[in-house]
């Protein structure tokens, strides 16, 4: 059974950044207390960003041994390492290439360079998550949600959406650019000690009710995954703005 869902709202997005820069900072030490490694899984676009930003500037960073971080992401576009619209780029632009992780940790999904199609880069990263134990949990499972209520690359109403029974899954078609991308499936994003979501801005404040509420699946993906320990909403207040409080 699934933990409670907690909702934290921040004053701005800025102040969102920050706190849950040094949340993750914590929430990483406490995992190699306890295990000896660390696995989190992070997110795109301009959120997901932000908040690696902030954890460069965090002072307790350095209780973190990033040498024994394993870095993966719940979604990745398809597209050739190192192009500027890939979150693993976006995110290493960001300052996650100074924070000393080891580069062997650092689990980027395929791209056509490297694969023969986006079914094949799924199945490649399917495969880097079963070799390194994660058919364990993740500790951290970062999130961000979009206007429309998707989480990762699975839309409202998409065919790759309900996929079950796969650790990773090839999108087409998707509604958003690029049309090819490689996501986790709900089933293994799931598969997380703790599941963040991430938002910012007005424009998704009515995401955030329908995802907190538990609106349907084929409408809000973002709606139906859980931790298995802990599901925090961590939004600012203009992403709140439709909740009741």
């Amino acid at each position: 059974m699934t933990a409670p869902t907690t909702v934290v709202v921040h004053r701005d997005q800025e102040s969102l950044a920050d706190a849950v820069a040094a949340r993750l900072v914590v929430a990483l030490v406490d995992a190699q207390s306890a295990r000896g490694v660390a696995h989190v899984s992070l997110t795109g676009g301009s959120m997901g960003s932000h908040i690696v930003t902030s954890i460069t500037r965090v002072p307790a960073r350095g209780a973190v041994d990033w040498s024994r971080v394993h870095v993966w992401w719940g979604d990745e576009r398809y597209l050739p390492a190192g192009d500027p619209d890939r979150n693993d780029t976006q995110n290493g632009d960001a300052g996650l290439d100074t924070l000393g992780l080891e580069p062997s940790h650092v689990h980027r999904v395929p791209g056509p360079d490297a694969s023969t199609s986006a079914e094949a880069s799924a199945e490649a990263y399917a495969a880097a998550l079963r070799e390194h134990g994660q058919g364990s949990l993740f500790d951290v499972m970062v999130l961000g949600v979009g206007p429309d209520g998707h989480v990762a690359s699975l839309f409202p109403h998409h065919p790759a959406a309900a996929t079950a029974d796969a650790i990773a899954v090839a999108v087409h078609d998707s509604p958003k650019p690029p049309p090819d991308r490689v996501s986790l499936t709900r089933e293994c994003l799931e598969h997380s000690r703790e599941v963040w979501f991430l938002v910012s801005g007005a424009d998704k404040a009515d995401a955030v009710r329908r995802g907190v509420t538990g609106a349907p699946f084929e409408t809000t993906p973002a709606a139906h995954v859980h931790g298995q320990e802990r599901t925090l909403w961590l939004v600012d207040a203009d992403a709140a703005a439709h909740l009741e409080r």
